[in-house]
């Protein structure tokens, strides 16, 4: 994990080898960079390899689950990656321009 500062906000860049399975391996990586970083603004960096394929199927709930506690916790979130070779139904798409609005 890569930490960076900015002012009064840490953003932790999450390796691409790092395997996000379910919403626990979110919540530790939410706790290690508060413990470790001493601040309560926080963003995490996450690539598009590092997700599950059940995260873009959003009969699975993995994201909302997994995005929901991003908003419990107010840590920002960024993926990163080309969508543009997955398959991705327009429900995932519209789902997370919603949660990009709130």
């Amino acid at each position: 994990m890569n930490i960076m500062k900015f002012d009064n906000i840490v953003i932790a860049e999450v390796d691409k080898t790092t395997h996000i399975q379910n919403t626990q391996d979110i919540l530790d990586i939410m706790a290690t960079v508060r413990y470790n970083e001493k601040c309560d603004n926080i963003g995490i960096v996450l690539y598009k390899e590092s997700l599950e394929n059940d995260f873009f199927d959003l009969k699975t709930g993995l994201a909302g689950e997994m995005l929901q506690k991003f908003s419990n916790y107010y840590v920002k979130l960024a993926i990163i990656g080309d969508f543009s070779k997955k398959k991705v139904k327009a429900s995932m798409i519209l789902f997370v321009n919603v949660t990009e609005v709130i």
